[in-house]
């Protein structure tokens, strides 16, 4: 990997304690606050960092030789800065559905792995938009769980597109592959908590997903059923008004069936 990449957008919010190590690297903190003057502004001082690599070599080989102490984005962009920053906070805020605004946090490597996995050239080239290059060292969290991380890199196709509009809309196959990265990210929470293994946990969510175990507490509940009992067998349908009466009465049933 070379070091010509200019700009760095530190993913703060990912890796807080980055925030405090750039004193190391940069004598007179410039860098830049990416919600500085958007409507995150209140959040600005705990946000994604955006960093002139140029102005700091020994920064630019700390993020090639520890990436991930310094988790985030490497920008390659020949548009001014003002052009590029604009750029870069109207990504922030984007339209699932019809109506529901939220916070994208594309800076983060993980879920640029799932984002950008769903663009084909011409998404690219609007959600890039002056961006030439982008590079970040990831995967997604199956990835991750493996110890399979690695450098990934997109390069802009150029083509011609439509400015990206104010609260952009998200594709159906974006919003799949951001809840994808949703779902990943909470079974390697449980994997790293109870210490059971990725795959397997992986293998439950997505079983109670089927039953219908929508809700997080419910869905939670299930899955510290089922590694209690992981070879216990389901009888459908299954009985309850509710998702947590559903399951309750599986778990009753369950524990009947040890004694």
């Amino acid at each position: 990997m070379s070091l010509e990449s200019p700009w760095l957008l530190l993913d703060v919010p990912g890796a807080p304690p980055a925030r405090a190590e750039l004193r190391r690297y940069l004598a007179d903190d410039n860098s830049i606050a990416l919600f500085e003057g958007t409507e995150l502004h209140e959040w600005r001082e705990h946000g994604p960092r955006l960093i002139d690599l140029a102005q700091s070599p020994a920064l630019a080989r700390a993020c090639h030789h520890e990436p991930h102490a310094w988790p985030g984005l490497l920008l390659t962009c020949e548009a001014p800065l003002a052009g590029m920053l604009d750029h870069l906070r109207r990504l922030l805020t984007v339209t699932l559905g019809l109506h529901h605004k939220a916070l994208l946090s594309y800076y983060n490597p993980q879920t640029a792995s799932y984002f950008f996995d769903a663009c084909d050239a011409r998404a690219l080239s609007l959600w890039l938009g002056p961006l030439s290059r982008v590079r970040w060292f990831g995967g997604t969290w199956a990835d991750r769980a493996i110890g399979s991380l690695g450098w990934q890199q997109l390069l802009n196709p150029g083509l011609s597109v439509e400015p990206l509009a104010i609260e952009q809309s998200l594709s159906p196959l974006q919003q799949e592959k951001l809840q994808q990265c949703l779902l990943e990210q909470h079974a390697w929470r449980w994997s790293r908590s109870t210490g059971a293994d990725y795959h397997s946990l992986w293998s439950h969510l997505q079983e109670g997903l089927a039953l219908g175990f929508s809700e997080r507490p419910v869905l939670d509940g299930w899955l510290w059923l089922r590694l209690q009992y992981p070879s216990s067998r389901i009888v459908a349908p299954l009985t309850g008004q509710t998702q947590q009466a559903r399951l309750d009465n599986l778990r009753q049933r369950w524990q009947n069936n040890q004694i």
